[in-house]
């Protein structure tokens, strides 16, 4: 394990893998995994075997990221002001 610098409720950037760009809460945070799960972000499906109150099917639910995929908000945000096209796109405003 690891010092964490995220915790559960804080906002996080995706920064790797098919979401990229995304923002999303994260919703829980395994330490000893080193995952977290972030809000709306991830969506499998899982098939659910209809039970006999007549729920089942198939759902979608938010799977695990690792935790170096993701970035805080406000990190990215300051990492973004930082590079030149950022800068550039200011001023031109």
């Amino acid at each position: 394990m690891s010092k964490t610098d995220i915790k559960k409720g804080d906002e996080v950037v995706i920064i790797a893998g098919a979401e990229k760009g995304k923002r999303g809460e994260i919703l829980t945070y395994d330490r000893a995994d080193e995952r977290v799960t972030v809000k709306g972000l991830n969506l499998v499906k899982r098939h659910l075997k209809r039970a006999q109150d007549g729920t089942g099917g198939i759902t979608e639910k938010e799977a695990s990221i690792h935790r170096s995929n993701v970035m805080l908000a406000s990190l990215w945000e300051a990492r973004q002001s930082k590079k030149p096209a950022a800068k550039k796109a200011k001023a031109a405003k």
